[in-house]
C-alpha cells in the first residue's frame, strides 16, 4: 500500500527512502564532541588554526597529532566516505578529544568508544590496522597546555594510550592478525617497563617522596585504563590477558597508593565541574591531588574565587577521606587572607558556615609544611612495608619457579 501511496505522491516517497546511516549516528555526533572539547578547554581554540585537506586517521603521525585532528574535524564530514572509511575517521577524532580533554575538569566521554566499541564495529583487520597506527603514533602528542599531571615523565595519558592499543591489540588478536597483534602488545610491554623503570629510579632516590606518591597514584589509574582496555576481549585471549595482568600490576604502587590515603583522591573532581572560571585557562588545570596548596594559590588570583572557594568548601564534604580540597583552600589563604576573607563573604551563607565549622578550619589550618611531612612519611613508611614484602614474594617466586625445573 505505501507503495502504491509513493507513486503518487512523490513528496511521500522521498520521506521513506531510507538513507545511509553516518558510521558514529548511534553515538555522540561530531559536531556534539567538538562543543564539548570547546566548553571545557576553550583555550585550545587558539592552537587550532591551520586546516589541512584529506583523512584525521592520517593526520595524527606528530607530537601535535591531536591538535591538527580537532583543527580539521569537519574533513569527517565530506561526502564520498565509506562507512568503514567513516569509522576510521570518527575513531581518530575521539581519541583526539579524549587526549585533549582527559586532564580537564570536564573531558569527553569517548573513553568505551575508542577501548573497545569502535574496534568492534568492523571484522576487516585492514580497517582496523590504521586506528592502531593512530593509537600508537598518540604516545608521542605533546600533554603541553592540557594537563599539569605528569610527573618523572610518567601521566594518566600514558594509561589512556594504552587502553585504546590494548582495545585493538584485544580486536586484532581475535581476527587472526598476528602481526599487528604483536606489535601493540610491545607496545604496552615497552610502556609498563618504562614505567616500572621510573618508579624504581624514585624509590631508591632521597627526598623523592611525594614524587613516589605521584607516581603510585598515576600507575595505580594507569593499571586501571589497562584492565578496562583488555574488558572488552574475548574469552580466547585469556592467556595473554592474564600475562599483561601481572606484568603491569605495580603492585608496590599500588599497595602505597591503596595504603597512604591517596585512594580516597582519585574521585572525578564533580564538585568543580559548574565553576566554568577554571575552564579558561590552562593555567588552572588541576594537578594531582591531595598536593594543591599552589594550585589554591593561583585560583585565589580569579574574579571568581569565591565560586571557586565555595565548590571545594562543599566538595570537601562530599568526598570523604579527601585532603587535596582542604590543601587547595588552605592555599588560597596563603595568597592572601584578605582576599580569602573577601571570597568568603560572598559564597553562598551554607558553604560560608561550613567554612566557618570546626572541622574545616582544623583541616585547612595545618601548614603545608607539616602536611607534605607527613605524606613523606607515609610514603617512606608504605615503601619500606610493601617494597620488602614485594622482594620476599619475588624472590620465593624465583626458588619456586628454580624447583620446579
Amino acid at each position: 500500500m505505501l507503495f502504491n501511496l509513493s507513486r503518487h505522491t512523490s513528496g511521500l516517497s522521498d520521506t521513506l527512502i531510507k538513507l545511509p546511516r553516518d558510521a558514529w549516528a548511534q553515538w555522540i555526533s561530531p559536531e556534539t564532541l567538538m562543543a564539548q572539547v570547546r566548553n571545557t578547554a576553550p583555550f585550545l581554540e587558539a592552537r587550532l588554526r591551520v586546516t589541512e585537506p584529506g583523512s584525521l586517521i592520517e593526520l595524527g603521525n606528530s607530537s601535535d597529532g591531536f591538535l591538527r585532528i580537532l583543527a580539521n574535524w569537519q574533513n569527517i564530514l565530506r561526502s564520498g566516505l565509506t562507512r568503514d572509511e567513516q569509522l576510521q575517521e570518527y575513531f581518530a577524532l575521539c581519541l583526539a578529544c579524549h587526549h585533549a580533554t582527559v586532564a580537564t575538569f570536564v573531558p569527553t566521554d569517548v573513553d568505551t568508544k575508542i577501548r573497545g566499541i569502535l574496534w568492534r564495529e568492523s571484522r576487516d583487520p585492514e580497517v582496523l590496522r590504521p586506528m592502531l597506527r593512530l593509537s600508537l603514533a598518540a604516545r608521542a602528542w605533546t600533554e603541553d597546555g592540557i594537563s599539569v599531571r605528569s610527573v618523572r615523565g610518567v601521566s594518566g595519558h600514558n594509561g589512556e594510550h594504552w587502553s585504546a592499543i590494548a582495545g585493538g591489540l584485544g580486536r586484532l588478536l581475535e581476527l587472526g592478525d598476528m602481526a599487528s597483534a604483536e606489535e601493540a602488545q610491545a607496545a604496552i610491554e615497552a610502556e609498563i617497563d618504562r614505567e616500572q623503570a621510573i618508579f624504581n629510579e624514585v624509590a631508591a632516590e632521597r627526598d623523592a617522596e611525594l614524587d613516589l606518591l605521584r607516581l603510585s597514584m598515576t600507575m595505580a589509574h594507569n593499571r586501571g585504563d589497562l584492565t578496562q582496555g583488555m574488558g572488552f576481549w574475548k574469552k580466547t585471549t585469556a592467556p595473554l590477558m592474564e600475562h599483561l595482568a601481572t606484568r603491569g600490576r605495580f603492585e608496590v604502587a599500588v599497595r602505597i597508593y591503596q595504603h597512604t590515603g591517596l585512594s580516597s583522591e582519585g574521585h572525578r573532581h564533580y564538585p568543580l565541574r559548574p565553576v566554568k572560571a577554571l575552564r579558561r585557562s590552562a593555567v588552572t588545570l588541576l594537578p594531582l591531588c591531595p598536593f594543591l596548596d599552589d594550585w589554591g594559590r593561583v585560583v585565589a588570583r580569579l574574579e571568581e574565587s569565591h565560586e571557586v572557594l565555595a565548590a571545594l568548601v562543599i566538595g570537601s564534604q562530599k568526598v570523604q577521606g579527601q585532603q587535596g580540597y582542604y590543601r587547595a583552600i588552605a592555599g588560597m589563604l596563603a595568597a592572601s587572607s584578605g582576599a580569602f576573607e573577601r571570597a568568603a563573604a560572598r559564597m553562598p551563607n551554607g558553604a560560608q558556615r561550613l567554612l566557618r565549622s570546626a572541622g574545616v578550619r582544623k583541616m585547612i589550618d595545618v601548614p603545608r609544611v607539616s602536611f607534605e611531612s607527613m605524606m613523606r612519611k607515609r610514603g617512606r613508611t608504605a615503601l619500606a612495608i610493601f617494597g620488602a614484602k614485594a622482594s620476599i614474594e619475588f624472590s620465593e617466586a624465583r626458588l619456586h619457579g628454580l624447583k620446579q625445573k
